[in-house]
């Protein structure tokens, strides 16, 4: 993790935005951009056609590719890639964001204001789910990088505040605050708190990570797929879990 070089890159790419137009010129791209030329500072090496597809990166090995959202639309380029070369994909995670409200009629943006809701690598879960069964592909990373960000939104929701429902314009990120690796499938015990009693119920274990039951649930699946966990005696109506022990 180089945060200094970080530092540069976000204040070039945020900066050439702002003279292009302002804030939110690309559009929700603004993060992607810049984790493209974080993670790949050889513009050489990025929007290469590999195969039938673009990948974000690629260095004559491996591919990179960066995604804020919606990993169902990566099924394609997964097959097509992961047989062939190691592919690693970046999802960021907003872990401490303000909120910055613009008003479309006048423009005027407002005070930044730090958010209570941080975020956590557990609730990429919801996206990870949706490529389940990629996840034991020994050629497929994930890194998820930490971020602080600013998040600007539109003043366009349904609310008396304009608030609730409103439109998500942009997202400046402001510093990398670190970064959490899956190069392998046993990766992922790393996720499950030291200290935990085993066997624990999906209650438990969102309890330990402060995450929503739900949240919680999703991870809890995943990691039984992969046999990081398996499944005990029920607890009432609840599973219980412990963690696969390894020879």
């Amino acid at each position: 993790m180089d945060t200094k070089r970080f530092e540069e890159i976000k204040n070039s790419v945020a900066g050439t935005e702002r003279a292009r137009g302002g804030i939110g010129t690309l559009q929700e791209k603004t993060v992607h951009a810049i984790l493209k030329d974080y993670y790949a500072p050889d513009k050489d090496m990025q929007e290469i056609r590999v195969g039938g597809y673009v990948a974000d990166i690629y260095d004559g090995k491996e591919i990179v590719e960066i995604q804020t959202s919606n990993f169902n639309k990566l099924r394609n380029k997964l097959d097509s890639f992961l047989p062939e070369h190691p592919v690693t994909l970046v999802y960021p995670v907003p872990q401490i964001k303000y909120l910055i409200w613009i008003d479309e009629e006048t423009g005027e943006c407002s005070k930044p204001r730090k958010s209570n809701v941080k975020g956590s690598v557990y609730r990429a879960f919801y996206e990870l789910y949706k490529i389940k069964p990629y996840l034991s592909d020994e050629n497929l990373h994930l890194c998820f990088p930490l971020l602080e960000l600013e998040e600007y939104r539109l003043l366009n929701g349904w609310s008396r505040d304009r608030k609730k429902g409103s439109q998500r314009f942009d997202r400046i990120p402001t510093a990398l605050l670190g970064e959490v690796r899956l190069d392998s499938v046993k990766d992922y015990a790393q996720l499950i708190p030291a200290g935990l009693s085993e066997p624990f119920t999906v209650q438990e274990f969102g309890k330990a990570v402060k995450e929503r039951k739900e949240t919680a649930a999703k991870v809890l699946h995943i990691l039984h797929y992969l046999h990081i966990i398996e499944r005990c005696e029920n607890r009432g109506k609840a599973y219980t879990y412990r963690i696969v022990k390894r020879g």
